[in-house]
């Protein structure tokens, strides 16, 4: 175990936030707002803002909105490089011993659930295995794939959980999600702060962000990668950017894509909260968005005490 974890673990005051929620519920704005009152370090969590260039599509943070607070792991890989879970868990634990060992506050942020535990559980990864995130792929598409590559495996296509474990073994070539992997056991002191809001109202901010999408230049944004990066596997498989595939080829509308995409990222908002309800100690929080800074200082005034 690394010297860093170890006196984190002895430390009474926690130095590690890590900020959950589904996506659009505003975790990156929090973020912010938290490590200007806390002389904190922002630690990205999310497995699509680690490539440059995919920028609207994953409503990455720009640089003018990062108000000069330090961010690690975005934009450190470009989209014909491969990283996987391993790679990242090597580097975050670098970066999070790091700010540890200056005595500042670790904000990390993001929805990727096996990114976030691979972080920070005993998870046990080795450097051959091929193993993705697979937060942004949905049952119907696991089951596609894993059906190509291995016509006679017998999978419920409802099961989500053996999906996992059969994508991660026959595509993945991992056994990441199994007992032998760890996973258990929480390496650090970390408070866990989850934001959180009405589906109804979440629905709608998810729709409304896709729409602002495709105002700030999506679609020219994903013709100019594909043109570039025509095999690129983060361009098929990254909610907002796969689903442009027939479009792009002239044999889909756009008013289909946008109906995909939204569907795509509230089903990807509902994995999201079944993963964090049944794996962290969360602390919840009502977005309030109408007031930003009411949830700001609500959690601010929790993480004090």
């Amino acid at each position: 175990m690394p010297f860093s974890v170890i006196m984190n673990l002895v430390m009474t005051m926690k130095k590690i936030i890590v900020i959950v929620g589904p996506t659009g519920v505003g975790k990156t704005k929090l973020s912010i707002e938290l490590a200007k009152k806390f002389n904190a370090e922002i630690i990205n969590a999310d497995s699509t803002q680690i490539y440059k260039e995919i920028n609207i599509g994953t409503a990455k943070i720009r640089d003018d909105e990062m108000e000069s607070i330090v961010h690690h792991l975005i934009d450190i890989k470009e989209l014909t490089e491969e990283y996987t879970v391993y790679d990242y868990q090597i580097d975050s634990r670098k970066v999070l011993d790091d700010i540890l060992s200056r005595n500042k506050t670790a904000i990390i942020v993001g929805g990727s659930g096996l990114y976030l535990s691979a972080l920070l559980y005993d998870y046990k990864f080795t450097k051959g295995d091929n193993v993705y995130d697979i937060d942004s792929l949905d049952n119907s598409e696991m089951y596609e794939k894993l059906t190509i590559k291995h016509p006679n495996l017998e999978l419920d296509k409802n099961n989500r959980q053996r999906l996992i474990r059969a994508y991660a073994k026959y595509i993945n070539n991992s056994e990441e999600l199994t007992n032998e992997s760890g996973g258990q056991n929480l390496l650090y002191d970390c408070l866990f702060i989850g934001l959180t809001t009405a589906r109804d109202t979440l629905y709608t901010k998810i729709n409304h962000r896709v729409d602002e999408m495709i105002e700030n230049g999506l679609i020219k944004e994903v013709r100019t990668l594909l043109d570039i990066y025509p095999t690129s596997k983060q361009l098929t498989t990254t909610i907002g950017y796969k689903e442009f595939k027939d479009y792009i080829s002239g044999s889909d509308y756009l008013e289909n894509v946008l109906t995909n995409i939204k569907q795509n990222s509230r089903n990807y908002a509902k994995r999201q909260y079944t993963w964090l309800n049944h794996k962290l100690d969360v602390k919840w929080f009502t977005t309030d968005y109408e007031n930003f800074n009411n949830t700001v200082d609500e959690v601010t005034s929790f993480i004090k005490e």
